[in-house]
């Protein structure tokens, strides 16, 4: 038995969440690029390594949640635009904590990424992923039950 499954073994359902995690990848490659370009920006106004991360990673999840509405999870409710967006902010918290603690663990206790800040936001974006993705696809991403995959 192969340690990696064929392609052909897996089940529709199986391949539409592994083009969810697919897209939910990509898009939040661009939210790390949106991140680390406010950090930056944020740290050319004066706000700190803190501060400044705290602004990016906002902006980022607020473009991450439109990003992943429109095109990651395009069969998901439509409906309570801004509720859908708060629920997205509250439940990638524990994304975020790991995150962030990544991020700041790696500013504070090594040089390269306190110099580098771009480095501790790779990690931290890496780090919450797994969480994100099935913490929005559970609570935030609701599919309308048409026989496609379920936000449950």
């Amino acid at each position: 038995m192969p340690l990696i499954p064929l392609p052909g073994r897996f089940s529709p359902r199986h391949l539409a969440l592994m083009g969810e995690f697919l897209r939910f990848g990509v898009v939040g490659t661009l939210g790390f690029l949106v991140d680390t370009a406010m950090l930056y920006a944020a740290l050319s106004l004066g706000t700190g390594l803190y501060l400044g991360r705290v602004i990016s990673y906002v902006a980022a999840a607020s473009t991450n949640w439109a990003l992943n509405r429109a095109w990651t999870f395009r069969q998901a409710d439509r409906s309570r635009r801004s509720r859908q967006w708060t629920m997205f902010l509250l439940v990638n918290l524990l994304g975020f904590a790991i995150n962030y603690g990544t991020y700041i663990l790696l500013v504070t206790y090594w040089p390269v990424a306190s110099r580098h800040p771009v480095v501790a936001v790779a990690a931290g974006a890496i780090a919450g992923l797994g969480g994100n993705f099935l913490l929005s696809r559970r609570f935030v991403f609701h599919t309308v039950r048409t026989g496609s995959i379920t936000g449950s």
